[in-house]
């Protein structure tokens, strides 16, 4: 359910192109501006996530994955802890 306003201005021109790509998906002007803008919002935040590498640099970080450091004192004896939640 919507219960929230988004306002946003728009020159004539932006507002007749977004009602021209709307209707020739069948949709309203909010519908098309709302799927729109989840669609990209969704790229923007995986583009955080998700990264490409070719494939030299993702042996190299495959490599680095594979070959994990030697765990120093101080992670042995945060492992090796009772959690607080268990005291």
């Amino acid at each position: 359910m919507r219960t929230q306003t988004i306002n946003l201005r728009a020159s004539e021109e932006q507002k007749a192109l977004i009602d021209r790509a709307a209707a020739c998906l069948g949709k309203s002007r909010t519908e098309f501006i709302l799927d729109t803008m989840r669609e990209a919002s969704e790229n923007v935040l995986l583009d955080q996530r998700v990264f490409w590498l070719d494939d030299e640099a993702f042996a190299a970080f495959q490599a680095i994955l594979d070959a994990p450091p030697e765990p120093s004192e101080e992670l042995r004896r945060t492992l090796n802890r009772t959690p607080l939640w268990e005291r």
